[in-house]
């Protein structure tokens, strides 16, 4: 059975940048888990990091760029850019199913397994099943409203968890700045 689940967004704003997800754990058809937390922070408390995929793979990654950012110094762009070079050309890590979005207070990024380390030039960042329907209910609430980025991925989270299917309203936001 194919395993979907999640909605990942990230947004900034204003100095902050806030990292959010939902709780859905999708096994097929069936909605297994409705809290789980894939939101993380690395590095000090200095890189926000959602991940949409299997989570073992996840975890995986989570720890190899964690090992990246102590290597770099917290250098976020240095650490995701080695470890798409190493999730590419490794045998073992090319075959890991997990997709990334990273954030510290200066930078957004979307690390992906085809070697893809993606800067968002709207600042808005969304993967996993429901990522889309959060980033356009982000671009709406940032261009009409002045919300932080924290309400901006509380409210296009929750946009998203009544639009798609594989996500819910369980959410989980962290901010930096």
């Amino acid at each position: 059975m194919q395993i979907r689940s999640t909605t990942i967004l990230s947004v900034r704003r204003d100095g902050q940048v806030a990292v959010g997800g939902d709780g859905q754990v999708t096994i097929g058809d069936t909605a297994v888990k409705h809290d789980t937390v894939k939101i993380r922070r690395l590095y000090k408390d200095h890189t926000l990091v959602g991940f949409a995929g299997a989570a073992a793979d996840a975890f995986a990654l989570l720890e190899r760029l964690e090992k990246r950012l102590e290597e770099y110094k917290g250098d976020l762009k240095r650490a995701a850019i080695e470890l798409a070079r190493d999730w590419r050309t490794d045998r073992v890590l090319r075959r890991l199913e997990s997709l990334l979005i990273a954030a510290d207070k200066d930078c957004t990024l979307i690390i992906g397994g085809s070697g893809d380390v993606i800067e968002p030039t709207d600042h808005v960042a969304g993967i996993g099943s429901g990522g889309m329907y959060a980033a356009a209910a982000a671009k709406a609430l940032l261009k009409h409203t002045n919300l932080s980025a924290r309400e901006v991925v509380e409210q296009s989270l929750h946009v998203a968890g009544e639009i798609c299917v594989y996500s819910n309203q369980n959410i989980t936001v962290e901010t930096i700045g």
